[in-house]
């Protein structure tokens, strides 16, 4: 019977005890509501930290709604119950403002929330007016002056990508969640200002910790430290992978000689960058910033692969390059030229020879393309070649025969636009690099705002065959001025141009791009990865996210959505059809099997590879950090990120709270204390037969 009954007790115990944690999580969540939303974080470089982060714990602020402002005045003069979490809108999320809240420092301000109210946004760019100034080159005002609106690259930067604030920020896109945000700070916060400190408030609390501090040298080397046990990671190298592919497959390297150069094979090198970035994490998609030049890039690739004739030992070979992590002082095209330096490009288990700076005819980097009617093409000096190149350009852009009504202007100087061929040019000055780059107006270069809206664009959503090249006269009820027609334009001018360089005769046919299979490329960048020109370039029967792909370049082990997507596009565009081969034994490079535009599966021979896009900084023994020489940017490691919002008790409360509480474990002591001096009077003896027991 006894044993029934402490059985019976001890399950009394175990529910009553699940009873109270189900109460807490219930408590718990009736006062905290999460917010969903991305967070700024930290970065480093062999100099300097940048970014922001919360306290270990966490940072806790009052909302309070910044319309005009003036409204910041309140949080910068002796607020009443600080510290604060003003909920700023992009208009006036500008670096006047965030600078005035950093000094106010975290005794008055422990969160920054920016929210999504864009009505008054006339411009939002988080880059410096000279992007990688310091990294090409050289860092003079010759090739940017960042004094000077009109002899820089980014006159609407305000450079916050590149500040080190402490205090969270905080991006809120959905407009729901805004719209509870601003419920929360007018029931409970926007009246009685004086009386704040007196009453509970309508709080938010961030987490977004950053484990790394000071720099990269320091970084790294409390990573690598010889007793660092545990092995905790502080921050990663900015790391992802460049895609490159070539027009014809080359020759194999001779067996057992795969270091040899072969001096007589020469390659034209087009390239473009694939990369993007902002503040917060996971945001941004770099529409006008990058896609628009990737776009250009891909047409003009595909397009030369249909209008050139098979692979013949008299024609140049193209080789094809998307640079990755270019937003962080060229990481992709440093890596590049440092690997072609020593021979090291492509690696030997392609089994192809290296190519060296002497394979490379010319070099044509496709930049950003704004405004194209405002394209230049840039040379550091003026040859026969770039003059040779414009004619060719002009040759196509003005004739009344494609009707393209362009006008391609040249720049010989140092006035160089923020492109990788900076890596080629800062190797060797008399490199033969041509850029063709449009003059810059893109308000929200490098943020979360340089979108699908930003370019104007709108999916036609065809069912058209948009691998097939069209004729000139084709679409003639499409918007000129659509994007679609824009990068349809430009892609056929230069790859006509390439055309006739590669051929030495000029194009007269009257094949160009086809629009809607840049309708289909911007789609699945801008919108959803979900769409048909992805999955004709995958595996049959893959599933595809409905997501557009991550192009921030991240970590090793990171989000490499865009290396993968463009690895399998370029492979797919410049691959050679071999009907022969049964699925079953396609399976190895350069072998690759593609679902193709009628998704029945279909074996191609493939040129598409990858090569690594980490600075040479972190493969140099000893490498000075602050040399300049080489990309330091690191990313700092930190745990799950979250936001949510809660009453916060007045100071009054609190106070009142903490006396009651240390009343009440006083009196607690002395009831034991008394209990226990008068035991012998208060319980009585036990019975002697359980006496016996603890005796």
């Amino acid at each position: 019977m006894e044993m029934r009954l402490n059985a019976a007790s001890i399950w009394l115990l175990i529910l009553s005890y699940g009873a109270t944690i189900a109460q807490g999580e219930r408590t718990r969540d009736k006062m905290y509501e999460p917010i969903g939303g991305a967070s700024c974080f930290r970065r480093l470089n062999g100099t300097h930290q940048t970014g922001c982060s919360s306290t270990y714990s966490g940072s806790v602020g009052v909302l309070h709604l910044i319309n005009v402002e003036a409204d910041l005045e309140f949080l910068l003069s002796s607020p009443p119950s600080p510290p604060y979490a003003p909920m700023i809108p992009p208009h006036l999320f500008t670096r006047n403002n965030l600078m005035r809240l950093k000094e106010a420092g975290p005794k008055n301000i422990s969160v920054v929330l920016l929210i999504n109210r864009t009505n008054q946004m006339k411009q939002f760019s988080h880059e410096l007016n000279c992007p990688n100034q310091y990294s090409g080159l050289n860092s003079t005002s010759e090739t940017c002056d960042a004094s000077n609106p009109a002899k820089n690259w980014n006159p609407w930067g305000t450079g916050l990508l590149h500040e080190d604030f402490p205090f969270p920020i905080y991006y809120i896109a959905d407009l729901d969640q805004v719209t509870k945000l601003e419920k929360c700070f007018q029931d409970f916060n926007n009246h009685n200002y004086e009386t704040h400190a007196l009453r509970s408030l309508c709080a938010v609390e961030v987490k977004s910790f950053m484990s790394a501090a000071v720099n990269t040298e320091v970084c790294m080397r409390r990573t690598n430290f010889i007793n660092n046990l545990g092995g905790s990671k502080y921050c990663d190298p900015l790391e992802g992978r460049n895609v490159y592919a070539t027009l014809y497959p080359r020759k194999p390297a001779i067996e057992n000689n795969l270091e040899t150069v072969h001096t007589n094979e020469k390659f034209i090198l087009v390239t473009c960058r694939l990369d993007t970035t902002t503040m917060f994490d996971g945001v941004g998609l770099g529409a006008m910033d990058s896609l628009m030049g990737f776009a250009v890039f891909t047409h003009v690739a595909y397009l030369l692969k249909q209008l050139l004739p098979p692979q013949s030992k008299d024609l140049h070979n193209v080789l094809f390059v998307t640079f990755n992590g270019e937003s962080y002082d060229y990481i992709g095209s440093q890596r590049f030229v440092y690997d072609m330096e020593k021979l090291q490009f492509p690696t030997e288990s392609t089994g192809t020879p290296p190519i060296a700076f002497d394979n490379i005819d010319f070099m044509l980097d496709i930049g950003t393309l704004d405004d194209i009617s405002n394209i230049k093409l840039h040379a550091l000096n003026g040859t026969t070649l770039a003059q040779q190149i414009l004619e060719r350009l002009n040759n196509y852009a003005k004739s009344p025969r494609y009707g393209f009504n362009l006008n391609i202007q040249s720049e010989m100087s140092a006035h160089l636009p923020p492109t990788s061929a900076q890596s080629f040019l800062r190797r060797d000055p008399n490199f033969n690099a041509l850029i063709l780059n449009a003059r810059p107006t893109n308000k929200y270069y490098h943020s979360i705002y340089d979108d699908a809206d930003n370019v104007d664009f709108t999916y036609a959503n065809t069912s058209k065959d948009f691998t097939q090249l069209t004729e000139v006269n084709d679409f003639k009820s499409l918007n000129p001025d659509s994007l679609q027609m824009k990068v349809r334009n430009v892609s056929s001018i230069v790859a006509m141009a390439l055309y006739q360089t590669i051929t030495g005769k000029e194009y007269t046919g009257t094949k160009v791009a086809n629009p809607l299979m840049a309708d289909e490329f911007l789609y699945c960048f801008l919108q959803s990865a979900d769409c048909p020109l992805f999955k004709a370039a995958s595996y049959p029967g893959s599933q595809l996210t409905n997501l557009p792909p991550m192009r921030y370049i991240s970590v090793l082990g990171g989000s490499q959505e865009s290396s993968g997507y463009t690895y399998r596009l370029l492979g797919y565009l410049l691959s050679q059809l071999q009907p022969d081969i049964h699925r079953d034994n396609c399976t190895d490079l350069p072998l690759h099997y593609f679902a193709g535009f009628n998704n029945i599966g279909e074996c191609r021979l493939t040129t598409q590879n990858y090569s690594h896009a980490l600075s040479p900084a972190f493969l140099i023994d000893g490498y000075d950090w602050s040399s300049g020489m080489y990309s330091t940017w690191t990313e700092s490691t930190w745990s799950q990120f979250s936001a949510r919002i809660f009453l916060r008790p007045s100071n009054v409360h609190q106070v009142t709270t903490l006396s009651v509480g240390i009343v009440v474990l006083i009196i607690s002591f002395c009831l034991v204390y008394i209990i226990s001096s008068r035991s012998e009077v208060l319980f009585e003896d036990l019975p002697a037969s359980n006496a016996a027991l603890f005796g």
